[in-house]
């Protein structure tokens, strides 16, 4: 009997989940700090969000393959910086938002905690998913919450549970290695 088995997914590729790119395969360089958030998660994170974005601003930090990112300008998102230092990563973002004509997105080569640490442009959204194995997330969570709109929302990712003082805890999820949370700064 022969076993038929569902087409293997490509390696390096990331596919957008809703909006107007819905269903469009993104590919990303293959590097060790490369992390993609899961589909099922960003279902999550996009249905705690409300499925469209319109008009809202959004800062991808650590941007990386761009999933939360781009995800964010398929639903419909006014703006979308993506910060990545790795110049690799930084061009096959640069080729997939040509590829997309998503012209609402602004890459740029930047230290995340650097850019966050300075005075500069607000958002009502800001993505949080360093590389888990260099202990950035602390520090980009505090310097994140000043460079909120009033009632912006900032998602974080981590491989343990986080200690999450100075926020109010809006939702929480676990999907294999990665814990996973909407927060708002306290005021």
């Amino acid at each position: 009997m022969l076993k038929v088995s569902a087409k293997p997914r490509r390696a390096n590729s990331v596919r957008i989940i809703g909006g107007e790119y819905r269903s469009r395969i993104l590919h990303f360089p293959d590097l060790d700090s490369l992390r993609p958030t899961p589909d099922r998660v960003r279902e999550t994170l996009f249905n705690w969000l409300g499925q469209r974005l319109h008009g809202l601003t959004c800062l991808d930090a650590f941007a990386g393959s761009g999933a939360l990112g781009f995800e964010a300008a398929s639903r419909g998102a006014a703006r979308v910086v993506m910060l990545e230092k790795d110049s690799k990563a930084r061009d096959a973002l640069r080729q997939n938002t040509a590829l997309l004509a998503a012209s609402c997105i602004d890459i740029q080569q930047l230290d995340a905690l650097a850019y966050l640490s300075r005075p500069g442009e607000l958002f009502d959204v800001i993505f949080l998913d360093p590389p888990f194995d260099q202990d950035l997330l602390a520090p980009a969570l505090q310097s994140a919450k000043t460079r909120m709109r009033p009632g912006g929302k900032i998602y974080a990712e981590s491989p343990t549970s986080l200690s999450l003082d100075g926020f109010t805890v809006l939702r929480r999820g676990r999907a294999g290695l990665s814990h996973f949370c909407l927060l708002q700064p306290l005021d």
